[in-house]
């Protein structure tokens, strides 16, 4: 132990209070950076800074390791958008998937507040107002909380909070289908895809669908969003040749909503999102094939294929 180094019993019960906002550190960070690698590395700076802080002069841990937490990832966000600017494709967050049913915690609730869809439209915010959009619209925190945290002031947060707001409500329409309809849907879809059912596709496909594909790089996949249902299918038939042929599907909940999970015999090959529109066809499909963002979704207990 150096002098510098916290006493044993110290560093017990701050392990214990960081552990009990560990959940909801996630779930705000990742919602903020869109990568599970990226989230766990701001945890581990935040835990650092909370190891060592002088814990007697913190009246609120909570407070204080999301405001550590949410300015660090701001940080890592800036440095990321950068360097997205180079990414092979569409660039689409990380999917992560969700528990359902009776036993939901916190973090999981919290976290089915930013679909991926949604989660897609908040990369085209500035890094500061979507901190203000997560942390208001997602977690509830107020105007006079949020400034608190980011170091503006309340009228400054207010502004941010407004601007942010629009900017979704204008790329993103305020309608959320059925759980069991999209899960459907989406089932439908990938079967047809899958088995090259071009009738099927035609049915299921909104006429100004758009579909993303993220490969960065690794996987063949279109490098621009292609629009328009029979853009979108001719693109699916052309590179029906280039997937694995033994693919096998199976419906989750992904950044909490149903979702299609590939497998290529017990390797997970993909996860595709489908948005619906108010008559139940598919305006919007989100397709990770990179197999560096599969992290969170091979790491769960289960998925194996089988």
């Amino acid at each position: 132990m150096t002098p510098d180094d916290p006493p044993s019993n110290s560093l017990d019960t701050a392990t214990a209070v960081y552990a009990e906002h560990r959940e909801l550190l996630f779930s705000l960070v990742y919602n903020l950076l869109g990568t599970v690698a990226d989230t766990e590395d701001v945890l581990q700076e935040t835990w650092l800074s909370w190891a060592f802080a002088r814990h007697a002069q913190i009246a609120n841990a909570r407070a204080y390791l999301v405001r550590i937490a949410v300015n660090e990832a701001l940080s890592r966000l800036r440095q990321a958008r950068r360097a997205r600017e180079s990414y092979v494709g569409p660039w689409l967050p990380e999917p992560v998937v969700t528990e359902t049913g009776p036993e939901i915690t916190e973090r999981q609730e919290r976290t089915e507040s930013v679909s991926l869809a949604l989660m897609v439209v908040l990369e085209t915010l500035t890094p500061l107002e979507r901190a203000v959009f997560v942390l208001r619209e997602a977690f509830g925190y107020d105007h006079t909380e949020i400034a608190a945290i980011l170091g503006r002031t309340p009228a400054a947060v207010r502004q941010l909070s407004h601007r942010a707001r629009d900017h979704v409500q204008a790329r993103r329409p305020r309608f959320e289908p059925d759980p069991a309809v999209r899960r459907a849907a989406t089932e439908r879809f990938v079967a047809a895809a899958l088995g090259g059912d071009l009738n099927t596709l035609m049915e299921v496909l909104a006429p100004d669908v758009t579909l993303w594909t993220d490969g960065g790089g690794k996987l063949r996949a279109a490098l621009h969003a292609v629009e328009g249902r029979e853009k979108v299918v001719r693109l699916i038939a052309a590179t029906a040749g280039g997937r694995p042929q033994d693919l096998t599907i199976r419906l989750l909940d992904v950044n909490g909503g149903p979702a299609a999970l590939m497998f290529a015999g017990d390797t997970v090959y993909g996860v595709v999102v489908c948005d619906l529109t108010p008559e139940d066809r598919i305006r919007a499909i989100y397709s990770v094939i990179n197999p560096d963002k599969l992290t969170g979704v091979t790491a769960r207990p289960g998925l194996d294929g089988r």
